[in-house]
């Protein structure tokens, strides 16, 4: 991980923002473009690449479901797996702010790496301020 480089996590929210070319999907491209370009860094957890596949199979079906997985796998994006500090870490934030598992390993890996956070889930707003976040637009 290089310091003078922007982090962000992308959240499964911001992942299928882009996916599906909703509103905000191009401050993600561009967020995207500028890891392409060594301009910054971005991490998505594990548990994304999870909660897209069982969204996309319920909503598209299995085809679908991993020709997003290829997608995400072919962006400059860097997954990062479940570790023992992170789960430790994540269970702290799922139990003290009362947020879905797959929130609290996001929160968790965002802390871990000092990441500014790309969401469009107002559960994170129960974490606010702790978490830096750039919010895209809601539904």
């Amino acid at each position: 991980m290089i310091q003078d480089e922007e982090i962000y996590i992308l959240d499964t929210s911001a992942l299928l923002t882009y996916i599906e070319d909703e509103e905000g999907a191009a401050d993600v491209e561009n967020f995207l473009i500028k890891a392409e370009r060594g301009e910054a860094e971005i991490y998505i957890s594990f548990i994304s690449l999870t909660e897209i596949f069982y969204i996309s199979i319920q909503e598209k079906g299995e085809t679908e479901a991993l020709r997003r997985i290829e997608l995400i796998q072919s962006l400059a994006v860097h997954v990062v797996e479940s570790y023992k500090d992170l789960n430790m870490k994540a269970g702290k934030l799922k139990a003290v702010n009362r947020i879905s598992l797959a929130d609290s390993f996001i929160a968790a890996l965002c802390r871990d790496y000092q990441g500014i956070l790309v969401h469009k889930d107002p559960e994170f707003e129960k974490m606010s301020p702790s978490l830096e976040a750039y919010q895209l637009p809601y539904k």
